[in-house]
């Protein structure tokens, strides 16, 4: 029973540490030129915090004729929830009901708090009550922002035309602790910041993360193996 409650008490922490992102979310949706209620239904539908971002960003950029790319670019950064969904199937189990409801919670909060149990049914805990608490406080704190942002008017007077990038480096920067990481980063940087004036607003990001899948892909600046002698 304590390892029970001890899930609950990580899956919890998580939960209010990851929810209070919504704020900002919601009002940097609103800041962008979404809605209210447009906000709130990105988050419902949608619910992974690094997409919304990266909408709402390329949004904000070039407006209603940089939708498609906002899209592409969200779409993107979800593709992470495929691989994780494969993972967290043989731990959620049950038949293929079960398993497309869990896919809503499938982020990656959720699959962090459960792989991270040695126990089969701790696992499933910690997925159930991290990814459903998640999604209901990243609404209710999407709400929040919203209707903060709707209060304080014109964006730019605040500093929040650039508040999107700003969040979404946040959120990136804690995952550059290796070589291969940062390099990624940079070179998509370069290109994309290099790209933003001539070309339309979202295009620069989706030609960025093809330069990073091709810099990860090759590998080319992670640290070499280690040498073992021959014999041992």
């Amino acid at each position: 029973m304590s390892a029970e409650r001890e899930v609950w008490r990580e899956a919890l922490g998580v939960v209010l540490a990851t929810s209070a992102y919504g704020i900002s979310f919601g009002a940097l949706a609103v800041a962008a030129g979404l809605d209210v209620w447009q906000a709130c239904v990105l988050s419902l539908l949608m619910f992974t915090g690094g997409s919304q971002f990266a909408f709402v960003g390329v949004f904000a950029a070039g407006g209603l004729a940089a939708l498609p790319s906002a899209v592409a670019s969200a779409a993107l950064l979800g593709v992470r929830n495929v691989a994780y969904g494969m993972r967290m199937s043989p731990i959620i189990g049950g038949g293929a009901m079960h398993r497309a409801s869990a896919a809503h919670f499938t982020i990656d909060e959720s699959t962090a708090v459960a792989i991270s149990q040695s126990d089969p049914r701790l696992r499933r805990i910690g997925f159930w009550v991290t990814g459903i608490g998640i999604f209901a406080g990243w609404n209710v704190t999407t709400l929040i922002g919203a209707l903060v942002g709707d209060v304080l008017g014109d964006p730019r007077g605040w500093g929040l035309d650039a508040a999107a990038a700003a969040a979404f480096l946040a959120l990136l920067w804690p995952r550059l602790k290796q070589r291969q990481a940062i390099a990624v980063g940079a070179a998509a940087a370069v290109v994309a910041a290099s790209l933003t004036p001539f070309i339309m607003p979202g295009l620069p990001v989706l030609v960025a993360a093809l330069v990073a899948i091709l810099v990860g892909w090759f590998n080319w600046f992670s640290a070499p193996a280690p040498r073992t002698e021959a014999g041992t």
